[in-house]
């Protein structure tokens, strides 16, 4: 048997499905998500003005431990509004990883700055602490502007690092570095709703993080995203911007700076109340999935990604490492062609045409990752929730 061949029948296993087609990560809805939508219907606030856009955010401040939530459309207007909470300007430099979705960058390039891309671990799929410093040793200067990239002469005016598929990255060692360069922390928490390292929730760790609710995620809206910070004036600034600036009065529509449309509906937030209500068990039966699946592919020569010692994953996605891109190329292919969907890693982001040009580390790790790495399905099953 080769090994797509052996992932398929592993998968099925974990899954008790001897044939049919077996989804990367389907949404669940058998909790209160159908009456809560409802009542939302019937109260006609279904816009961004209700009681479970308010409920979402406290039920998301209780779930992190962030003192301050404010809901969004989506993940990727999360990241923009928090890249211009924290001052990023046209032309700046944002320090973040390759290895990511492309949203990440996009929020970037919506602020009127550029990434600079550099390397991960290969133990946690996110931001290398050491390769942040060296870019930041290496390539730049302490300025009365702060950080400057020598070869562009743009100031690095914040720092992104993600927490992949869930695993939390070596956030902690990142804000250290953050802290000596005096560069703002901003934490694409998109995929790791209720992964912490120690007994803090991801995204905690800066002055901001961010998350995302879209359809595959682990808890959804349909489509949503948050802000989390623990600073008052910052989350008092962020729900004004958020909600077009408006100035509140009874009847009278002034607003007092350029404001943004991304505030969530209320529509979409009671769909999260009751996902939120699910999320404990979403993760066990995840971490329990995985533990099935490093059971199976031991001895096989194909490494499970696993979370580090002192972090707590949510394992959004299962991912493993094939031995090479032929190998991982036909293992899709195979896979796929047998009803089990996998897929790749995002095409890493310097590759992209409209972000080649960006300054970036020679990002040795991301590529060897990007050649290697398979999502196997990791939704949760239907009825054990």
């Amino acid at each position: 048997m080769n090994r797509a061949a052996m992932i398929v029948q592993i998968v099925r296993e974990a899954y008790g499905r001897r044939d049919g087609f077996v989804p990367l990560h389907a949404p669940i809805f058998e909790g209160n998500e159908s009456a809560y939508v409802l009542k939302t219907i019937e109260s006609t606030f279904v816009s961004s003005v209700g009681e479970y856009v308010s409920q979402f955010e406290r039920m998301l401040e209780k779930i992190t431990g962030a003192a301050h939530v404010i809901a969004t459309t989506n993940g990727t207007t999360a990241l923009h509004m928090s890249l211009l909470l924290a001052g990023v300007e046209r032309d700046d430099l944002v320090v973040t990883q390759s290895l990511s979705f492309v949203a990440t960058a996009n929020s970037i390039a919506h602020a009127g700055a550029m990434p600079a891309f550099v390397d991960v671990d290969a133990s946690s799929l996110g931001m290398s602490p050491e390769a942040l410093e060296a870019f930041l040793e290496q390539e730049c200067d302490r300025t009365h502007r702060g950080c400057v990239h020598r070869a562009t002469g743009r100031r690095i005016a914040a720092c992104v690092p993600m927490h992949s598929f869930g695993l939390p990255a070596r956030v902690e060692e990142i804000a250290e570095v953050c802290r000596t360069w005096a560069i703002p922390l901003i934490e694409d928490t998109a995929e790791a709703l209720g992964s912490r390292v120690g007994t803090s929730h991801c995204g905690t760790f800066g002055m901001m993080g961010t998350l995302s609710f879209n359809g595959n995620k682990i808890c959804t809206t349909g489509g949503g995203g948050a802000i989390m910070t623990n600073d008052a004036d910052i989350a008092k600034r962020a729900k004004h911007l958020t909600t077009t600036a408006k100035v509140p009065h009874r009847w009278r529509f002034e607003h007092d700076a350029v404001g943004y449309n991304f505030r969530l509906p209320n529509l979409n937030a009671a769909l999260g109340c009751a996902q939120l209500e699910q999320l404990d068990n979403f993760i066990e039966f995840k971490r329990d999935l995985v533990r099935r699946y490093q059971q199976a592919f031991e001895g096989t020569g194909i490494q499970v990604m696993s979370e580090r010692p002192g972090t707590f994953a949510n394992y959004w996605l299962c991912a493993i490492l094939l031995s090479d891109r032929a190998e991982r190329d036909a293992c899709l292919d195979e896979t796929n062609e047998a009803g089990v969907m996998t897929r790749p890693v995002w095409e890493p982001l310097h590759t992209l045409p409209m972000f080649a040009a960006a300054p970036r580390d020679p990002l040795e790790t991301t590529q060897s990752i990007a050649d290697r790495l398979v999502n196997i399905p990791s939704g949760v099953l239907r009825a054990t929730v």
